[in-house]
């Protein structure tokens, strides 16, 4: 709540002061191009803006802060305090100042930049950059930008990319803010090409490493690679097709095994695809519902959100009542707050063999289906598993040892891929309170992950 409260009291007046940007005939455009509800008719520009804004969702306020943010509609002192309420829920590395000092030593091994002015922007996208009003009266420019044009462009041979660190105060920053420092200068605007980028990670990874950390390829943009700061702990690779919602082993074919398109032979209606990108901030149920409503076409988006949930709960086991349970309690407690916190997906395949365990024998992959999965901030993937007694009994209802070795395998094998795993013992969701169980559960992850479930 205190998010929403503070991003509110920054941005009210800065929307506000938006007045010149636009004409009360070319509101209704520019406010759509910003993110804002369109305003009713009126004389007074400000006010017009400002009850856009007020009637802008909670739910839909951080991504219009970043929307400002990534538009460069607000900058300096202001885009700094918005970015750090965004900031404040999500995991950081911690970079100590005796390893940004390796990496700036490291990068005079490097170009730092192959194009002048995309550089100088993303310095000023990290930094607050006040122009120099000595320039007015002497026609000389003597802040930080004219420092690393002199040394980087004008004397190259005079580069250090520690020192230039030092005139940014780069030592100093927050440990998000350094990081976001290193993601723009790897950019493909700021190194030009795939090669250059490659170059800069290998330069610095080494060093990011040895605390835990590495510039990984989370995404694609314009066909050049995205690198963010991520832990080493989290798992490695990108989300590329979130296959679930399926209650039965779906046939699958590669269409396109050089892109990794496939394609759902049989029964495409009993199982769904995800594939869109997903970003470092994971897959949200907002994010989710937007691609369901543009999969169905259901303009409604209520009619949408309600069909979702119907469609997902249809794929869990009638076999398994905690499970429906655990799915339903989750929907049913955080209410409102659901929009913007990670979709809880059921029934996600991790590994998928055409083969089957019989004939692929003691090479058949383990947990080749995970009960829920979530995609959280930072890279973060969270397994939750409700067990039944089919988890460690044979049919009968005895104790099978072998089975239950089997599923110990496969958690260890997921704990080592980076996958975070949760077991509920199906008598737990079967208790006195198993909805306050649930609450407490999802409650505790979200505060270990920094995520606001309120």
């Amino acid at each position: 709540m205190n998010t929403v409260v503070n991003l509110r009291k920054l941005l009210r007046p800065a929307v506000g002061n938006m007045k010149d940007a636009c004409t009360n005939g070319t509101m209704r455009e520019f406010c759509t191009s910003i993110g804002l509800p369109v305003p009713a008719d009126g004389s007074d520009k400000r006010g017009r803006l400002h009850a856009a804004f007020d009637a802008l969702p909670d739910v839909d306020l951080p991504d219009f802060a970043q929307r400002l943010i990534e538009q460069r509609t607000i900058g300096g002192e202001l885009r700094d305090q918005v970015q750090e309420i965004l900031w404040s829920h999500l995991p950081f590395i911690e970079i100590s100042k005796r390893s940004r000092r390796d990496i700036a030593r490291m990068l005079n091994s490097v170009k730092l930049f192959a194009h002048w002015d995309h550089f100088a922007q993303a310095l000023q996208d990290v930094f607050v950059i006040p122009e120099d009003l000595r320039f007015i009266f002497t026609g000389q420019r003597n802040g930080v930008l004219e420092f690393a044009h002199k040394h980087f462009v004008r004397n190259s041979e005079d580069a250090d990319v520690e020192r230039l660190f030092e005139e940014l105060r780069a030592f100093d920053l927050p440990h998000r803010r350094f990081g976001l420092l290193l993601e723009k200068l790897v950019s493909a605007d700021v190194q030009v090409d795939a090669e250059a980028q490659d170059v800069f990670v290998r330069a610095i990874n080494p060093i990011l490493q040895s605390i835990g950390a590495e510039l990984r390829q989370t995404s694609m943009d314009g066909g050049y690679p995205v690198f963010t700061v991520t832990s080493l702990r989290s798992p490695r690779g990108r989300a590329k097709n979130l296959i679930f919602a399926s209650s039965a082993k779906p046939d699958i074919r590669f269409i396109d095994a050089i892109n990794n398109d496939i394609e759902i032979v049989s029964n495409q209606d009993a199982v769904l695809v995800y594939d869109r990108p997903i970003s470092t901030d994971g897959l949200r149920w907002s994010e989710l519902q937007l691609w369901w409503s543009e999969l169905t076409t259901e303009s409604d988006a209520a009619k949408a959100r309600q069909a979702l949930f119907l469609r997902l709960q249809a794929c869990l086991p009638e076999s398994s009542p905690p499970q429906r349970l655990l799915f339903r309690t989750f929907f049913k407690t955080f209410r409102e707050s659901v929009h913007r916190l990670p979709a809880l997906l059921p029934e996600v395949w991790l590994h998928w063999d055409p083969k089957t365990v019989a004939s692929r024998g003691p090479a058949a992959l383990l947990t080749h289906r995970m009960d829920f999965l979530m995609l959280l901030p930072g890279g973060a993937r969270v397994v939750i598993e409700v067990d039944g007694a089919q988890h460690y009994a044979d049919v009968s209802g005895r104790a099978e040892p072998q089975k239950y070795a089997r599923m110990a395998a496969g958690d260890r094998a997921l704990r080592l891929a980076g996958y975070e795993v949760y077991r509920f013992g199906g008598a737990e969701l079967q208790g006195p309170e198993p909805s306050k169980l649930v609450y407490e559960f999802f409650r505790s992850l979200f505060e270990r992950h920094g995520i606001p479930s309120t």
